[in-house]
């Protein structure tokens, strides 16, 4: 189908012509000379930015810890809004519809951006479309804990008895569509084993029964995980990480395991609005680039468990690009949904 143009009325009066040009540039001079200012007196005052999860989680850690490095350096406030609810739907939603100007951010993971395309039918906001990253910051990689008393001591030995005994096995998370449900549904689907999802409101709960041995198995983030490993609440089976984890040493990964090819390792950073001028943006990833050089930072990091990623733009949007297609894809064959 043809598209029709509109063309402008052509005026016969040349000064009336040359008049009208010479107002209209006069009216964008300001225009084009507005947003270099704007960028180059950026950040003119404070920096909000939003978890979208209540205090305490990953979510609130990493964007606490980066936000009070960038005051330092910045020399304006950067704050932290914790705006949870519905998951992390509101406070993602809310930044995606904020003014695209660098003073509104939103502290991004995996979750939020990769997981939420394949969990939700109905998402308010486009997680490659509305966000563009700011940077990276951390890397968390995930354990495969369970029960003390749990016959089955390997993952290859768990498995062989889902296998065996088809919907037997129970594994707890702290939710519905969090990284412990997505990243356990998913490896049992591509182990091609049926274990029972018991989900519980936080994580907390679910170790508390499984401490009681009222669940079996529990994937979580592996800072929280080895705490309750070393003091001898549960036992490790494998992580998910892509190599072994220094921080658990000894614990083989789902692959060397015998497991199926499955890695899981959640990622944290500063998104901004999509049609930030690309001035401000530019800003902002240096600042954020020379927040992750201080050793002060990088120690609370890795004291955490977490792994400090030095990703130039290119490759974190990159590494956003993969994860969020690859992450819907597995989701949607596991046929996870959260309504």
């Amino acid at each position: 189908m043809k598209t029709k143009m509109r063309l402008a009325p052509v005026f016969s009066s040349a000064p009336f012509a040359l008049a009208r040009a010479a107002r209209l540039l006069c009216l964008a001079a300001p225009l084009a000379i507005a947003v270099p200012a704007q960028a180059q007196d950026f950040p003119a005052h404070s920096i909000k930015v939003v978890v979208p999860q209540p205090p305490g989680g990953g979510f609130d850690f990493v964007g606490r810890v980066m936000a009070d490095k960038l005051t330092s350096i910045i020399g304006v406030p950067v704050t932290v809004e914790n705006r949870p609810g519905s998951g992390t739907l509101v406070g993602s939603d809310a930044v995606a519809k904020a003014a695209p100007d660098g003073y509104t951010l939103l502290v991004g993971g995996l979750p939020n951006i990769g997981f939420n395309p394949g969990l939700y039918t109905k998402l308010p906001y486009d997680s490659l479309r509305d966000f563009v990253p700011v940077g990276l910051a951390v890397s968390y990689g995930y354990t495969i804990v369970s029960r003390k008393s749990l016959q089955q001591k390997t993952l290859a030995e768990v498995l062989a008895f889902a296998r065996h005994n088809p919907g037997k096995l129970t594994y707890g998370s702290g939710g519905n569509g969090t990284g412990q449900h997505v990243g356990m549904a998913i490896l049992a689907n591509l182990a091609h084993v049926d274990m029972v999802h018991v989900p519980y409101k936080g994580a907390q709960a679910a170790y508390q029964d499984m401490i009681g041995d009222r669940i079996d198995l529990m994937l979580d983030n592996t800072s929280t995980a080895r705490g309750f490993v070393a003091n001898g609440q549960v036992r490790a089976i494998a992580v998910t990480n892509h190599d072994a984890d220094p921080t658990m040493p000894g614990l083989p990964t789902v692959r060397a395991a015998k497991g199926p090819n499955f890695e899981l390792e959640s990622w944290f950073g500063y998104f901004a609005p999509a049609k930030t001028p690309p001035q401000v943006l530019t800003r902002l990833r240096a600042m954020f680039a020379r927040a992750l050089t201080y050793p002060d930072l990088i120690d609370r990091f890795e004291k955490s468990g977490g792994r400090v990623l030095t990703l130039s733009p290119a490759e974190t949007e990159a590494l956003v690009q993969n994860d969020t297609v690859r992450w819907t894809r597995l989701i949607r064959d596991a046929k996870l949904r959260v309504e």
